[in-house]
């Protein structure tokens, strides 16, 4: 039974780590950004974007990651699929930020969490 659950924390930690990348390369996000976002290194987050690395569950980057995962889910409801203005929102100042740039918010943790409240309150009800 162990061996199962480690298989299975390895398959969350896979699939969290490649829906980061895909995100980040959906956003044009670079590494360094990333690992800004997620709170890894840059190293780090270069190897996350290859596929060499993953993030740790139970860990700050883990939760961080979710995160990114659930903005960019909402943005994409939010925007029709539309890649082009998921980045256009992130990098157009808004008043909902203190007319600030929602990507120079979520470079922060609490700036992440509260873009993913502000995108989950605008998203079409399920």
């Amino acid at each position: 039974m162990p061996q199962a659950i480690a298989a299975n924390a390895q398959d969350r930690a896979r699939i969290l780590s490649t829906a980061v990348a895909e995100v980040a390369r959906h956003l044009e996000i670079s590494s360094t950004d990333l690992g800004s976002i997620i709170g890894i290194s840059q190293p780090s987050a270069s190897r996350l974007m290859r596929g060499d690395f993953t993030v740790r569950e139970r860990t700050k980057e883990w939760e961080l990651a979710a995160l990114l995962v659930r903005l960019y889910r909402g943005l994409y409801s939010i925007v029709g699929s539309n890649d082009q203005l998921a980045k256009e929102w992130l990098k157009s100042r808004n008043l909902a930020f203190g007319n600030e740039i929602p990507f120079a918010v979520i470079q922060k943790a609490s700036g992440l969490v509260h873009a993913c409240d502000y995108v989950d309150a605008h998203r079409a009800p399920a």
